[in-house]
């Protein structure tokens, strides 16, 4: 998913990009076309930087003086620092891509310790609940209306209530935001185990969002995504938190049983290639 130029290609096609290529599909040869050409980003060499130093590999999370700089940093970044305008066809309202609704990414970097991504959702799109296993997420909206649901696990020794009759990919979460955000807004944080481990983006306009992810996922070292299907509270409930009443409607409200399912096909992503301001890998 790249920031860039947005293209209205023949047929299906119509996607925010900074090149007219899709990475991994084939296309028809076509004339070459001129590649825009930006200036070094301050603020985003600067996010790099940061995230060198920040981000020590898998197994630590970033201190509280680490995040909060990072934040800082993202807080202040504008779309014009990947490359982006709100004034581009794909970002205006109502823009909806009939044919072709799925998500799209581009990797601005990606190393051992950390990766910078940016997932471009068009009016509607969505990508579905999801986890961050042993991660630390930093989000900025950058433009756009989205939608944020996101969960934490219950402590393991507060989730008895989870009977050995029910699946063991069923699990007890606590809901940790479920709020509509409107760019420019703060950036969003999560953790391993705290702070909304796992999310679901809905986008109400067209959004860009640029996330900073430590580490990157990685199948090799048990860092693979899973999805979740979300269950009403009640739906598991037992008999004594039948009793409680009012606490049992705060509970309804505030916890879900979240059930571990396949890849969801609406899960798809396109990736193209990241031409935006460049980062400098400074020794």
């Amino acid at each position: 998913m790249e920031a860039g130029l947005v293209e209205q290609g023949r047929g299906h096609v119509n996607k925010v990009s900074y090149v007219k290529r899709v990475i991994g599909k084939k296309r028809k040869p076509c004339r070459r076309v001129k590649r825009p050409v930006f200036a070094v980003s301050k603020a985003l060499q600067e996010l790099f930087v940061s995230c060198r130093e920040t981000f020590k590999g898998p197994g630590t999370v970033p201190s509280p003086q680490d995040v909060q700089k990072l934040c800082q940093i993202l807080d202040n970044m504008t779309p014009d620092d990947v490359g982006l305008s709100r004034d581009l066809q794909f970002f205006k309202p109502g823009n909806i891509i009939k044919e072709n609704q799925r998500v799209t990414y581009t990797t601005v970097y990606k190393c051992d310790n950390f990766s910078l991504c940016i997932f471009f959702l068009p009016e509607t799109g969505v990508i579905p609940l999801h986890n961050h296993p042993g991660m630390t997420v930093f989000s900025k909206l950058l433009l756009g209306q989205m939608h944020i649901k996101s969960y934490d696990w219950v402590d393991p020794e507060a989730s008895d209530n989870l009977s050995q009759q029910q699946s063991s990919k069923l699990r007890l979460a606590k809901l940790k935001v479920n709020d509509v955000f409107i760019a420019p807004c703060d950036t969003s944080v999560l953790y391993p185990t705290t702070g909304g481990n796992m999310h679901e983006f809905t986008a109400i306009t067209p959004c860009a969002v640029l996330d900073v992810i430590g580490p990157p996922y990685s199948k090799q070292d048990d860092r693979d995504c899973s999805y979740y299907r979300v269950h009403p509270y009640a739906a598991f409930a037992n008999d004594k938190d039948e009793e409680i009443g009012n606490e049992m409607k705060d509970k309804n409200d505030s916890y879900a049983w979240l059930e571990e399912i396949e890849v969801p096909e609406n899960s798809e992503m396109d990736g193209i290639e990241y031409l935006g301001p460049p980062i400098t890998e400074t020794a």
